[in-house]
């Protein structure tokens, strides 16, 4: 098995050791009430927005996300929150630089070894979900998992519901499929734009991804019966049909959508292999981005 294949599988395991460990991270992560920011580059970008949506929806406070090289330096926050496996990331590594005694920070990351651990405030480490593939798939979920448990929004059928989502086979024909649009609303956007960036970085399949209500302006003209569309959670009134009426096929599941990312995550691996490629060593990635020149 590849090494993601491996970390894929124990994501279960590590959706209850994030959870139990939420309580003894509460000092350290944002409070209720505060306006907070949420930074990262890549997938934990994508797991900024999610946690940003999830977090404003739940009436704990404002929460905007950024790719940290995007920060709003201007804009002023009672607390960053920065999302890093590595703990070594340029961007990363120089917002919270500049934030240093002006804003209160805190980096979640996955290795104790690295400037990170200085460069923040506060660190949250899940060293027990760290990973050997470039592609990223246990950290993130995990992660997002802790601060889903430090809102109150994660429960024991989440991890059963993972659990499923690695048992039970995949839909029949995605393999061959020639194109895929991932689909969410609120939080799951940001699950939406990580399962088409997985995609990307381990199958090397044509992918995109949207805000359920906008693919119906202008990205659904390339729906016909090579592509699939995959809605994570509940899609909006409509949808479904109008997409089945293209000949594409639908992908939709019953499971939490923080466990259907699982699915995706097979997914590429499957396609993948399919396509004899190495998906622990995906084309022109690392498994961080450290600028020389920084």
């Amino acid at each position: 098995m590849s090494f993601v294949e491996i970390e894929i599988a124990s994501q279960p395991e590590c959706w209850r050791r994030a959870a139990e460990l939420a309580p003894s991270h509460a000092a350290a992560l944002p409070a209720a009430g505060e306006r907070v920011a949420v930074v990262g580059c890549g997938t934990s970008f994508y797991m900024a927005q999610a946690y940003a949506s999830l977090r404003e929806e739940s009436g704990q406070g404002e929460t905007d996300a950024f790719a940290a090289s995007e920060f709003p330096t201007r804009r002023r926050y009672d607390r960053v929150v920065a999302l890093t496996r590595s703990g070594t990331t340029t961007e990363v590594l120089e917002l919270l630089d500049r934030l240093r005694g002006t804003t209160p920070t805190v980096a979640i990351t996955a290795d104790p070894e690295t400037p990170v651990m200085t460069a923040a405030d506060a660190v949250v480490v899940l060293d027990f979900a760290d990973e050997q593939s470039v592609v990223q798939t246990r950290f993130a979920t995990t992660l997002l998992t802790l601060l889903r448990a430090h809102l109150g929004l994660h429960t024991d059928a989440v991890v059963r519901d993972a659990e499923r989502a690695l048992a039970e086979p995949l839909p029949e024909g995605l393999v061959d499929c020639t194109q895929f649009s991932f689909l969410g609303q609120g939080w799951t956007a940001g699950l939406a734009n990580e399962a088409a960036l997985k995609m990307k970085e381990a199958s090397l399949s044509w992918t995109e991804s949207y805000a359920a209500m906008e693919y119906r302006h202008g990205p659904i003209s390339i729906a016909t019966d090579t592509t699939a569309t995959w809605m994570f959670g509940a899609a909006p009134e409509g949808l479904r049909e109008q997409l089945l009426e293209t000949g594409a096929r639908w992908v939709q599941s019953d499971l939490d959508p923080l466990a259907d990312l699982i699915r995706v995550q097979r997914l590429a691996v499957a396609r993948a292999t399919a396509r004899g490629l190495d998906p622990d060593a995906p084309r022109h990635l690392t498994r961080s981005v450290v600028l020389a020149d920084a």
